[in-house]
C-alpha cells in the first residue's frame, strides 16, 4: 500500500464510517490539553533525556533526581484535560465504529473523556509498581506520601516531557526526599515502560490481534519515530489493511498510509465526527 498522497477530513470520514477501526495515538493528540510532545511542533527546542530502566533500577541518585521531577510534572499531567480530539475518538467508539485504542500516551486523557476499549501500551502514570512485591497502588496516594516527606519543598517547572518529566534546578532535586513501598520497603517505579525495557508480550500480541481484525487503522500524533508504535502501522501495511494518518509533520510511516493529514488533530477530528453519517443517527457522548 503506498501513499496516495494527502486527503482530506471527508476522505478520513468515509473510512472511518465504514466501521471496524483501530486508533493508534501518540504524544501529538494531546498537545491541545497543554502536554508538549516529543518530536513535533511543542516538543522543538527541548531536551529530553528520558530516564531508562537500568539507570532508575541501579542509581538512588537517578531516582532521586527523576522523583523530584516526576512529584512536579505530574501535577501537570494530572490536570490536564481530554482536548476535542480525545472526545471525537470516544465518540466514535461509543458510536460502534472504533473497536479498540492501541495508545503510546501515559496520560489517562482516553479514558478521561470516556474511551472504554484502551490498552495503554507504554502503562500509565497514574499508578505505580513497587519493583520488590510488585504491588500496584495509586499515583495519588504516593503524593500524599511524598508531600508529607517533603514539607515545605517547592519548586515550579517551566518545561516538562509528555512522561511528567520536569526540568527542575539542580538543587531542587537534591533537596528531595524519595519514599518507597510502604509494605515491604521496595523500590517504587511509575507504571509505564521506560527506555531499556520491554512492552510486556501480551500487551503487544492484543495489539496485534487488534490491529490484524480491524477494518483500517487510524494513526492519530505519532512520528512513528519509535519501533514500539511503527511496528502496528508494518502489520498493518502487510495484511492490506488501510491506513489513515492525522499528524502535524511527518511520519514515517507516510509512504504506508492511504490517507495522510498534516493538520491540527482536535479540529480535525471534530470533522471527521460531524461529517460520519451515523454520527447524525446517534445520540452523541455529552462532552466534558
Amino acid at each position: 500500500m503506498r501513499n496516495a498522497g494527502p486527503g482530506s477530513a471527508g476522505e478520513l470520514a468515509r473510512l472511518v464510517g465504514a466501521g471496524g477501526v483501530v486508533v493508534l495515538s501518540g504524544a501529538g493528540l494531546s498537545t491541545e490539553s497543554g502536554i508538549p510532545d516529543y518530536r513535533g511542533p511543542t516538543g522543538r527546542g527541548r531536551r529530553a533525556e528520558p530516564m531508562t530502566y537500568q539507570k532508575f533500577a541501579g542509581s538512588a541518585e537517578a531516582r532521586q533526581r527523576y522523583w523530584a521531577r516526576s512529584h512536579v510534572g505530574w501535577r501537570e499531567i494530572n490536570r490536564a484535560a481530554p482536548n476535542a480530539g480525545h472526545q471525537a475518538v470516544a465518540e466514535l467508539e461509543g458510536h460502534g465504529l472504533v473497536e479498540a485504542i492501541i495508545t503510546q500516551n501515559v496520560d489517562g486523557l482516553h479514558q478521561a473523556a470516556g474511551a472504554r476499549r484502551v490498552t495503554e501500551l507504554h502503562g500509565g502514570l497514574d499508578r505505580v509498581v513497587c519493583l520488590g512485591c510488585r504491588e500496584r497502588s495509586p499515583r495519588a496516594d504516593l503524593d500524599l506520601r511524598l508531600r508529607a516527606a517533603n514539607p515545605g519543598w517547592e519548586a515550579t517547572a517551566h518545561q516538562f516531557n509528555p512522561d511528567g518529566d520536569a526540568v527542575l534546578p539542580d538543587e531542587h532535586v537534591a533537596a528531595f526526599r524519595v519514599v518507597n513501598c510502604d509494605g515491604c520497603d521496595g523500590l517504587l517505579k511509575p507504571d509505564v515502560i521506560f527506555f531499556g525495557e520491554n512492552v510486556p508480550r501480551p500487551r503487544v500480541d492484543l495489539c496485534f490481534a487488534q490491529v490484524a481484525t480491524a477494518r483500517s487503522l487510524l494513526v492519530l500524533g505519532s512520528s512513528l519515530t519509535v519501533r514500539s508504535g511503527y511496528r502496528f502501522v508494518a502489520r498493518a501495511a502487510a495484511l492490506g489493511i488501510p491506513i489513515a494518518i492525522v499528524n502535524q509533520e511527518e511520519t514515517a510511516g507516510d509512504d504506508l498510509a492511504l490517507i495522510r493529514l498534516d493538520a491540527p488533530l482536535g479540529p480535525t477530528l471534530t470533522a471527521v465526527v460531524d461529517a460520519t453519517p451515523v454520527g447524525e443517527a446517534s445520540a452523541p457522548r455529552a462532552r466534558s
